[in-house]
C-alpha cells in the first residue's frame, strides 16, 4: 500500500511517542493520559460538527484536520495500528 498522509501522520506520532521529545504536542497529550486524550477526540468531534452545521467548509475542513489527528493519538496511545483499521474497512465493504 502507498503511504498517504493518514499513515505519514500517524508514523510521526507513533514515533514522537516512542522518541518523546520535549516541547512535542503528541507527547504532551499522552503524558495527560488516556481519559484526557479521548476527551480531545470527543471536543474535537463536536467542533467538526459544529463547523459542518454553521461554518465554512475551509473551518470544516480544518477542524476535520484536528479530529484526524486526535483520533491518530487516541489509537497510538491504545497500541492499535492504523492497519487494523483499514482491514476493519476493507471487511465492512464486503
Amino acid at each position: 500500500m502507498n503511504e498517504n498522509e493518514i499513515d505519514q501522520l500517524f508514523a510521526t506520532i507513533k514515533k514522537r511517542l516512542k522518541d518523546m521529545p520535549e516541547g512535542s504536542y503528541t507527547v504532551e497529550l499522552s503524558r495527560k493520559g488516556l481519559g484526557y486524550v479521548a476527551r480531545k477526540v470527543g471536543e474535537e468531534a463536536v467542533e467538526t460538527v459544529v463547523a459542518s452545521l454553521y461554518e465554512s467548509n475551509e473551518r470544516l475542513v480544518s477542524e476535520s484536520c484536528d479530529l484526524i489527528y486526535h483520533l491518530l493519538v487516541l489509537l497510538a496511545v491504545k497500541g492499535v495500528e492504523l492497519e487494523d483499521v483499514y482491514e476493519e474497512l476493507r471487511r465492512r465493504r464486503k
